[in-house]
C-alpha cells in the first residue's frame, strides 16, 4: 500500500534542505524517520503510528495526513499545504 496518496500533497521545510513534497503516508514515514528534528513529541509518535496504520489499511490516508500536519506544526516546521 506504499502507493496510497493524499488528495493534497504537503510541502515541508526541513533544516538545511529544500522544501520536500510529501505525497502520502509512505513519504511521511520516511520524513519522520530520516529528516525529523530531534525534538519529537506526542504528535510525532501519533503521526508515525497513524501513517503505519494507513499503509496497513487500518486508518485512512487523510487521517495520516492530519496527524503528519500536527506533528510538523508541533516541530515548528515550515509548511505549505
Amino acid at each position: 500500500m506504499a502507493t496510497e496518496k493524499w488528495h493534497d500533497p504537503v510541502k515541508v521545510g526541513f533544516e538545511g534542505a529544500d522544501l520536500k513534497t510529501v505525497n502520502g503516508p509512505f513519504d511521511a514515514l520516511k520524513c519522520l524517520a530520516d529528516l525529523w528534528p530531534s525534538a519529537r513529541g506526542l504528535h510525532y509518535i501519533k503521526a508515525r503510528s497513524t501513517c503505519r496504520a494507513a499503509l496497513d489499511g487500518r486508518k485512512s490516508v487523510e487521517e495520516a495526513r492530519a496527524e503528519f500536519l500536527a506533528a510538523a506544526e508541533e516541530a515548528k516546521l515550515k509548511l505549505l499545504h
